[in-house]
């Protein structure tokens, strides 16, 4: 079987401009990890998206790591038509996963760790 890429139109998924909430995130992860389990490609567009958030990309692309290995999911998607600051947040978000996801229960506990020293310093 030839593989070919699939387009995902973000706004397209969302109906909206505004990708901010995480459910909506889920509907794009949801397509996504349907193409790659159909062992596709997917060119992730993020035309006419006007605002994004680390929740919506958490939801969206983060999740993807704990599915697919970090080597097909740099090889089989892609994304275009997004605003470098956008392009950073997104950077973040994959880095963040990605140690989330090698060692899921160190990371819950230096997350519960740092919110105990925030509520001590409060």
């Amino acid at each position: 079987m030839m593989r070919k890429d699939i387009a995902i139109s973000v706004f397209e998924v969302v109906g909206s401009p505004l990708c901010v909430a995480s459910g909506d995130g889920q509907k794009v992860y949801e397509r996504l990890a349907s193409v790659l389990a159909e062992e596709h490609g997917a060119v992730l567009s993020f035309h006419n998206v006007h605002m994004l958030t680390s929740a919506f990309l958490n939801t969206a692309v983060g999740q993807l790591y704990g599915k697919f290995s970090e080597e097909r999911i740099r090889s089989s998607v892609s994304v275009v038509d997004m605003e470098p600051e956008d392009a950073a947040l997104l950077k973040r978000v994959v880095e963040t996963a990605k140690r989330y996801f090698k060692d899921p229960e160190r990371f819950e506990q230096a997350s519960r760790d740092a919110l105990e020293e925030e509520d001590a310093g409060a």
